[in-house]
């Protein structure tokens, strides 16, 4: 057993023996299908803290010559399958963590060099007496031992994309990389199966791919690997109702990633974390910080600035071209390119069924608000900083400062045309866009004779605070607002609520170019 030729399978033990571990051996059944066929290829990318290195673990385990793990896996999905013991621990396996060899060395020949000599190392240490033609040559030592023992190789990679994110300018180093990844698995008899993850799917070159024999699954398109992409709903229930957490909590904070075949997809670090430590926090900026975002959305091309307001102040959706995206992080023509990496990276959801890009869930979304909060947007950042002094002025009944925040909030902008209640009711979810911590909030809500434009219904968390029932004017009046929500009678679908409630009036005069409040507390 050796560091990269047949590793054990400890660190898939710790993994399984962990708080809480989600069975995931599924996606063996996947790779026993393909194994030993033109399929035998896999690429699988998605964001960080979606459980890519367990998965790599949990193949390292299940392939490898170098332990025995039937009583690893004998209660889960993998288990019940009729090829298991066919395949268990039957492979020459080479892990390789690609980050590990990227962080040793400073230039890709040097990595490569360090990489090849590590493995060939390997190989000689646990087959001394094969005949190897050239002990530095990592290919032909491979086929030596092959030629051998006829024992096929599993070779598993993992963080397989870093090198584009260290060597993001150096297209001649990222060449070199693909072309050995090639040289070293495409069309080897050798190679019974290569799973490769990372972030970003395969980098594209011109036409084509130096790695065009992998089929990929990604956030854009996962195909037979959806369900082992993230966690499913069924299984945040079931976690939900081990651990005593509020599903419909767990589900606004971390759910929102959508693929085809399974539907909701949850983060699971996030959601494992919520479970371990029985509260809901942004668990997402433990590992990484709002400049990773706000690099991409401070891009300067036409649309993309808008299209990350809309999604952030009520339009959940907007359109999005992803076939143009060279699968890298610098390569950008549009806003479409940009958008399509925020999806690979985690930062966005991807509907394929109609080709739009959304928000996920709550945590994502403070993302946003810190990165936009921080950029150089003008009116924009300096609403969504002052968006709880707003909140705070509702719940005074403070007339004018509501107005003023509303008024603050009404920036210049390309993105949508200021002459109707549609268009300020954005203007009116980024002036109190912190109130999402404390309510839930549903535009368009039935109530009572018709549609309330704007209702705050407090989190479970927050019952003392008031709830409020907003509605929009555009060239009339506040006290017409307000007048409509009693006429209407929006209340009466909250009837059932115990708490306090405020009824908002908000409109604009198009003459004064004006903003005005009124509030009132309901009468129950």
């Amino acid at each position: 057993m050796g560091s990269y030729l047949n590793p054990g399978n400890e660190k898939f033990y710790q993994s399984v023996n962990s708080e809480i571990y989600v069975d995931k051996t599924g996606l063996i059944r996947y790779c026993n299908r393909v194994i030993n066929t033109m399929q035998k290829y896999i690429c699988v990318s998605r964001p960080r803290r979606f459980g890519k290195s367990v998965t790599a673990d949990m193949l390292t385990a299940y392939y490898s010559l170098g332990c025995d793990s039937r009583e690893l896996f004998a209660n889960f999905e993998i288990a019940k399958t009729k090829n298991c013991e066919k395949y268990r621990n039957q492979f020459h396996v080479i892990f390789l963590n690609m980050q590990e060899f990227l962080s040793r060395t400073n230039s890709m020949d040097r990595m490569l060099d360090l990489l090849k000599g590590r493995v060939t190392r390997d190989l000689k240490h646990e087959y001394p007496n094969v005949d190897y033609y050239d002990e530095k040559d990592l290919i032909g030592s491979m086929q030596d031992l092959y030629a051998e023992n006829r024992i096929p190789f599993v070779v598993i990679i993992d963080e397989w994309d870093c090198i584009f994110r260290e060597y993001k300018e150096d297209h001649d180093a990222q060449k070199k990389y693909l072309d050995f990844l090639r040289d070293m698995l495409k069309d080897k008899g050798y190679i019974a199966l290569c799973y490769m993850t990372g972030i970003l799917p395969i980098k594209k070159y011109g036409t084509h791919s130096a790695l065009n024999m992998f089929d990929e699954f990604s956030m854009t398109f996962a195909g037979d690997l959806a369900e082992y992409v993230g966690f499913t709903e069924k299984e945040v229930r079931a976690l939900c109702e081990r651990c005593q957490m509020d599903y419909e909590e767990v589900k606004k904070w971390y759910d929102g990633y959508h693929l085809a075949g399974v539907g909701s997809v949850y983060n699971p670090r996030s959601v494992v974390s919520a479970m371990r430590f029985r509260t809901f926090q942004y668990y997402w900026n433990q590992t990484e910080t709002f400049e990773a975002l706000r690099t991409y959305i401070d891009m300067n091309f036409e649309g993309l600035k808008d299209s990350i307001i809309e999604m952030m102040t009520g339009k959940n959706r907007v359109p999005v071209d992803t076939r143009s995206f060279t699968n890298d992080m610098v390569t950008f023509h549009s806003r479409d390119d940009v958008l399509t990496l925020l999806v690979h990276l985690g930062y966005l959801g991807y509907l394929s069924e109609t080709g739009q890009v959304f928000i996920p869930n709550h945590e994502i979304l403070n993302e946003y608000v810190t990165a936009v909060s921080n950029s150089d947007w003008g009116e924009v950042s300096r609403a969504l900083k002052n968006s709880r002094m707003a909140l705070e002025a509702i719940w005074n009944r403070e007339e004018s400062r509501v107005a003023e925040a509303v008024e603050q909030a009404h920036y210049e902008n390309a993105h949508l045309q200021y002459n109707d209640e549609n268009a300020l009711s954005y203007t009116i979810s980024l002036a109190f866009y912190v109130a999402r911590n404390f309510y839930t909030v549903y535009r368009e809500l039935p109530t009572g004779k018709g549609f309330a434009d704007l209702v705050f219904l407090p989190r479970k968390q927050y019952q003392d605070r008031p709830a409020l029932i907003v509605e929009l004017k555009w060239n009339q009046s506040a006290e017409g607002a307000i007048g409509q929500i009693k006429r209407k009678q929006y209340c009466e679908s909250l009837k059932d609520y115990k708490g306090n409630l405020l009824l908002v009036g908000i409109n604009y005069d198009k003459v004064t170019r004006e903003h005005h409040c009124v509030i009132e507390e309901a009468e129950m």
